[in-house]
């Protein structure tokens, strides 16, 4: 059975200030309504920021804001348009092309089980939703906009200071508005209805060929297991970390990922963990898509990776492989498709609320 559990609202990130000095919230008569957060077991409890909490108006104004091109320079681009609701919310393109037909070198991360992660992007640059949100837009290789000529489209629009004031009660629609309330639709993205899920509540059963792939997953290799439980650990299937999971020999010739944020010499070539829910549908691979197929990321495993300076020291079998047979590798994948969401994937509350 899903379990909903009631939010407590904590403070978990640091305060946002506003682009304006007078545009801070002033009360009123007519309150947002908060949003009744349900999370399906297994999954744990989550803690909603106390300066943004979830709200039915928030949620769907950031709903809005996530498939509106007008956030972005000629208008043509949206979130949406690199999180694509039936890809898991990622791009099935290996990377992302923003409206000047630029493309960068990082396969775009899903978009969903995101208010668990303490960090977001590939390298873990931004500390929460709202901080994350700030990027894409003004970032010349995605949406190629300033923030400025973006509140200044909003706040002519004809229904959307409406919304910001039923939402925020503000009169001007700045920044900081706007990427509260897309971290508050992003926050309600949640898949955990998966046949893993069903499986773990006793709704469901596995086949003996997906129980064969779990018990894989969870067992160290080589001969024994597949060695995946460690870094992609139930329930989220992420352990929110940065790996160097061995796709490179030479860390100094890649993308430095996390080292370009610490400058610690060890964070060369590590990369956040990704989530392998709906891994099924959320292709290509790794940080950089160089992985068209779940086969593909298997074999990289079985094989053993390759040995460089800072290689994480769970990638044990380097040099030997997990050393899975055919069949071995065939339960894993099958395991594997058990964790598609296939309600998430289609949920209409979640899709485009222009069409």
């Amino acid at each position: 059975m899903k379990a909903i559990y009631s939010i407590s609202l904590l403070i978990t990130i640091g305060f946002f200030s506003c682009c304006k000095p007078d545009c801070e919230d002033s009360t009123t008569d007519n309150e947002p309504t908060l949003f009744d957060l349900v999370i399906p077991s297994p999954l744990p409890t989550i803690t909603i920021p106390s300066e943004n909490p979830l709200t039915l108006e928030g949620v769907e104004l950031g709903r809005m804001l996530f498939y509106e091109t007008l956030l972005s320079g000629d208008e043509t681009q949206s979130c949406s348009s690199c999180h694509v609701q039936s890809a898991g919310f990622t791009d099935t393109a290996r990377f992302s092309t923003g409206i000047d037909g630029f493309q960068g070198n990082r396969n775009a991360m899903v978009v969903f089980n995101l208010a668990w992660s303490p960090t977001l992007f590939w390298d873990g640059r931004a500390t929460s939703l709202e901080e994350q949100a700030l990027d894409p837009i003004v970032n010349p290789i995605e949406m190629h906009e300033n923030w400025e000529d973006a509140a200044e489209k909003l706040n002519a629009h004809s229904e959307y200071p409406n919304l910001f004031k039923k939402a925020f009660n503000i009169d001007v629609i700045d920044s900081s508005h706007v990427t509260k309330a897309l971290a508050q639709f992003e926050r309600t993205l949640i898949s955990g209805n998966s046949k893993w899920d069903k499986f773990y509540r006793g709704e469901s059963i596995l086949t003996e060929q997906e129980l064969r792939g779990w018990d894989l997953f969870n067992v160290d290799g080589p001969y024994v297991g597949a060695d995946c439980f460690h870094c992609h650990t139930a329930p989220h299937f992420t352990d929110f970390t940065f790996h160097n999971n061995g796709l490179d020999s030479d860390v100094s010739m890649n993308d430095l990922g996390l080292y370009l944020v610490t400058q610690n010499e060890y964070d060369k070539a590590k990369f956040k963990t990704p989530t392998l829910r709906n891994i099924e549908v959320s292709g290509p691979y790794m940080h950089d898509g160089r992985f068209e197929t779940l086969e593909e990321v298997i074999e990289h495993y079985n094989f053993g990776g390759h040995a460089s300076s800072t290689v994480d020291p769970l990638m044990k079998n380097i040099g030997e492989g997990l050393l899975l047979s055919p069949t071995d590798k065939e339960a894993l994948l099958a395991f594997l498709r058990t964790l598609t969401d296939e309600e998430f994937l289609t949920n209409p509350q979640f899709s485009n609320p222009f069409k």
